[in-house]
């Protein structure tokens, strides 16, 4: 037979109401009594019915979290350390891949609302404000990761896109290249306008020229990188450096240059964004602007639990700073590397 709850609150001394508040994360129990509670129903194989503790609770302990592309390493530890995160606070996550499409993330927030979870990642950066009006209608806490949403009272945790746009581009000019092209992700995206922005700031501040012709916007995918690469290393003359806003289009770049026969950093130098493990393993080694994806899965999902709890206000912004990582990717024009 199976062990009950009545059995546990027995064997452990303890009230079925100190039991329920166990299983249920709740009240104000001791650490000693709430580890005793949970090594007894370990110990005795106890399963609590789920459905009904929901069903008492009005929690799931379900989270959703809408990725875009769960093949991109980005995005793939990003949602490794929210699952972690989550996992310690006593969630399950229900990860949804969205392809960067929109009907796809309405159908999905459809579907999360349905199978009733506690509340809603969005990690998709498409974020459309009907969608996220749909949530916030129905009261459900939502945290936006890594995109602005202004216009809507979510909470948002992103990075300063403008500084890792300066970062990179900086880095580039100190080492000696004034001639430096950038491949931004989607126009559509304000963490794209930002790096582009950030990019030109540095520019003016070193005096080096900003030529329009040098900005290419290409998908999110190393092809697209690799083609778009292609197109500025055959124009007639090619940039010295090249800053591509994520890493997966930087390895793209570099892929483009080693089918030409252009050596990187010899004859190119190219930097990143995101600090992916693919940075240590792609050769050479490739020099980024370092998201803290751990820091950002761990506040975003604290925020949202936090607000389930009613303990934060309705809107709550966390901007975190990226930093540079120097490889071996980048050197001065025809010359050593260096920082």
């Amino acid at each position: 037979m199976k062990p009950t709850i009545y059995d546990v609150a027995r064997e452990a001394g303890v009230s079925i109401a100190t039991v329920s508040k166990v299983i249920n994360r709740t009240g104000k129990i001791s650490e000693q009594t709430r580890a005793r509670v949970t090594d007894i129903m370990e110990a005795m194989g106890y399963a609590p019915n789920l459905v009904a503790t929901a069903l008492s609770s009005k929690k799931t302990y379900m989270l959703g979290l809408l990725l875009p592309d769960i093949s991109n390493p980005y995005f793939a530890e990003l949602a490794r350390n929210i699952e972690d995160r989550a996992h310690e606070l006593g969630y399950n996550i229900v990860i949804c891949n969205t392809d960067n499409r929109v009907e796809k993330e309405r159908d999905y927030l459809t579907f999360l609302q349905q199978k009733g979870v506690d509340g809603v990642l969005l990690a998709t950066g498409l974020a459309h404000p009907e969608s996220l009006d749909l949530l916030t209608d129905r009261k459900l806490p939502v945290t936006v990761i890594a995109r602005e949403v202004p216009r809507s009272p979510v909470n948002t945790v992103l990075v300063d896109d403008y500084m890792g746009g300066l970062l990179a581009t900086s880095h580039l000019l100190r080492l000696g290249h004034r001639d430096i092209a950038i491949i931004v992700e989607s126009m559509d995206l304000e963490s794209s306008r930002q790096r582009l922005k950030g990019y030109r700031a540095a520019l003016a501040a070193h005096d080096a020229a900003f030529d329009e012709r040098r900005v290419a916007v290409s998908d999110f995918s190393v092809a697209s990188g690799m083609d778009v690469a292609g197109a500025i290393l055959d124009a007639a003359e090619r940039p010295t450096a090249v800053f591509a806003c994520n890493d997966l289009l930087a390895i793209g770049t570099i892929q483009a240059a080693r089918a030409r026969g252009i050596p990187v950093p010899g004859e190119l130098s190219v930097v990143g964004f995101d600090n992916t493990f693919l940075c240590g393993i792609i050769d050479p080694a490739l020099t980024t602007v370092g998201q803290p994806i751990r820091e950002l899965g761990r506040q975003a999902v604290d925020l949202l639990h936090k607000q389930m709890g009613g303990e934060e206000p309705a809107r709550q912004r966390v901007v975190l700073l990226p930093e540079l990582v120097v490889r071996a990717s980048t050197q001065a024009p025809g010359g050593a590397a260096g920082a």
